[in-house]
């Protein structure tokens, strides 16, 4: 046994298993450090251990006292539980080890934004799609930003045994909608607190499975699974910009989305004018609910991002939905129309695909989207001129591109 510290939990398998002899085991995991984590093991009556396992909850700090430290062997160990860094495992015993909530330490709070994987090891939601069933079994680790979280649902098996799953769905820059389910009663409680289109999740050592009900790559939540929420990472961080510059993704969901293309709209009956300023605060309104409105605003271009090559400035579109198709696997990840290069005809189309900061004297509209006929009349240009353009002043700097383009 050894002497208390505080530490904090960063995974919990709250699924509490009967072992035999009335005797039933409880299972989390623990860091103090951005280097070291533990897994911890209790056993013993039912009332203890489900008296442990509601003591606390993922994020709380503890001190743990007297538990006993064991060497870990770690091909049995780590088969069903966490990887850790540290060669032992500690043991609770109902006996003599008590688990204490300690008072929230600033320095082990932001443990929970570190990933307990290299940051820079992992698959994107492309490439898990892209690589097909090739990945199918596979754990691997995955960073994403939340697009929804499903209701809890309850079930029973064949034979009678209860059971619940949660689905999330994820998306990144490289795909709209991907789904990760998760089954034990920890994950689901964890999920229901992210919050859409504004968390991002590094989830390492997360299985990735092909579900022939719905004929694609799925992600699922396993005992072995670590939550990093909001990363403090650069490729978090380049995840997050993202997310505030993809207004498509990030403020319709998919029902809203249906309507306002279905929907045609009389620009004559548009009379309402606003200022950047009252733009931004009608947005915040009814909690931050993206309803689409319409209206005229009186400002001029601030930034005009056309210094990219022009395959970052020119995008194929589905023809059917109008969405970015997926330029590594041609499919259209938001209507899952595919596109075959090899086909006598491919639904898709050449747009621009554009970002432009608006400004007037009250402040400035940024990344807003500027794509597909209405970048044309207000360059001037249809997109095959503008690739002839493109390819006369590739060699020239950026200011004298602009010049030229105007």
């Amino acid at each position: 046994f050894f002497a208390p510290a505080a530490c904090i939990l960063i995974s919990l398998l709250s699924d509490i298993l009967y072992i035999g002899s009335e005797r039933y085991t409880f299972c989390f995991t623990i860091r103090d450090s951005p280097s070291w984590f533990i897994n911890v093991n209790s056993w013993g009556r039912e009332d203890y251990i489900k008296s442990l396992s509601e003591s606390f909850r993922l994020g709380d700090c503890v001190i743990i006292e007297n538990p006993l430290v064991q060497t870990k062997e770690v091909e049995k160990e780590e088969k069903f539980n966490p990887t850790t860094t540290s060669s032992y495992k500690l043991l609770l015993s109902e006996n003599h080890s008590v688990v204490r909530i300690y008072e929230a330490d600033t320095r082990l709070l932001s443990l929970l934004h570190l990933p307990v994987k290299n940051p820079q090891d992992f698959y994107s939601l492309g490439d898990i799609v892209a690589n097909g069933q090739s990945l199918d079994g596979k754990i691997i680790n995955v960073l994403a930003a939340i697009k929804s979280v499903g209701e809890p649902k309850y079930f029973a098996t064949s034979d009678r045994r209860k059971g619940h799953r949660c689905e999330v769905r994820l998306y990144d820059d490289s795909e709209s909608s991907f789904t990760m389910i998760c089954w034990d009663n920890e994950s689901i409680q964890f999920a229901q607190s992210w919050v859409p289109k504004e968390t991002v999740i590094f989830a390492s050592d997360i299985r990735i499975n092909f579900d022939k009900f719905r004929n694609c790559m799925i992600a699922t939540v396993i005992s072995k699974t670590i939550f990093t929420i909001n990363p403090d990472t650069a490729e978090a961080n380049i995840l997050f910009n993202f997310i505030r510059q993809s207004p498509e993704m990030l403020a319709l969901d998919d029902e809203m989305i249906d309507q306002w293309r279905s929907d045609s709209i009389n620009l004559q009956t548009i009379i309402d004018v606003y200022t950047v300023e009252q733009l931004k605060m009608k947005t915040l309104q009814n909690g931050g609910k993206p309803e689409p409105f319409y209206g005229i605003i009186f400002a001029y271009i601030t930034t005009l991002n056309i210094d990219n090559e022009a395959s970052k400035v020119i995008r194929n579109r589905c023809v059917k939905c109008h969405y970015v198709i997926n330029e590594k696997t041609n499919t259209c990840s938001f209507c899952n129309s595919t596109n075959s290069l090899d086909a006598g005809t491919v639904p898709m189309f050449a747009s621009f695909d554009l970002l432009v900061d608006l400004t007037d004297h009250t402040g400035t509209l940024h990344f807003c989207s500027l794509s597909d006929t209405i970048a044309e009349e207000t360059l001037g240009h249809t997109v095959r001129t503008q690739k002839i353009v493109f390819y006369n002043i590739k060699m020239a700097t950026p200011s004298r591109k602009k010049q030229n383009l105007f």
